[in-house]
């Protein structure tokens, strides 16, 4: 049986954190990483951008076969959403295209997870929360969740064409957790858990 690779995407506020968590206290010998990018949205971001994630991919393929999970709270998704939506001044696009293609040819259970809320008005109160990072170049605010949301749908439709191995999975946040839970538990086929 081969390891699971998770990677939970979507917009500001649509509880990455909270699932990304439960998955990781949830699924045995699974490793979480919480990525942000890299702070320089000017041209000179776009070579720093292509070698964080050249790498982290080159990671990824160096733990094929070790029993490991791997979860990721964002990755490369982020910055090509990002990048549609002119909070960066290039574009990722080009290379965004080949790290799906090496994402896809990865020895594990792939699966790409897009948070989404069928009612927009929750991010109001998600992103006044205390005790979020905020981003310089993507601040939190209502209007551009909403925006980052289409965005990512869209290319969940996009990936769901192209790839071979990863299972797409548009998952609504804007339900009680339990709920949320429990399709996780079925989707990642995570086993019953003590209680």
């Amino acid at each position: 049986m081969k390891s699971k690779l998770i990677i939970v995407e979507g917009p500001q506020g649509a509880g990455k954190t909270t699932l990304t968590d439960y998955i990781r206290h949830s699924l045995p010998y699974t490793n979480l990483y919480r990525l942000s990018g890299t702070a320089d949205n000017s041209k000179t971001g776009l070579s720093k951008a292509i070698k964080m994630y050249d790498d982290l991919l080159s990671y990824m393929k160096t733990l094929e076969g070790t029993d490991i999970n791997l979860l990721f709270d964002r990755t490369f998704f982020t910055e090509e959403n990002y990048c549609r939506n002119g909070f960066k001044d290039y574009s990722f696009t080009e290379e965004y295209n080949k790290l799906v293609k090496r994402l896809d040819d990865l020895d594990f259970d792939i699966y790409y997870i897009n948070l989404y809320m069928d009612d927009t008005s929750a991010f109001g109160e998600r992103l006044n929360r205390e005790g979020k990072a905020q981003n310089k170049y993507a601040p939190f605010k209502v209007e551009s969740s909403i925006k980052q949301q289409e965005t990512y749908m869209k290319m969940a439709e996009e990936l769901r064409e192209i790839s071979k191995n990863i299972k797409v999975i548009n998952f609504n946040t804007n339900r009680p957790l339990e709920e949320e839970y429990k399709e996780l538990d079925e989707l990642l086929e995570i086993k019953e858990k003590k209680k």
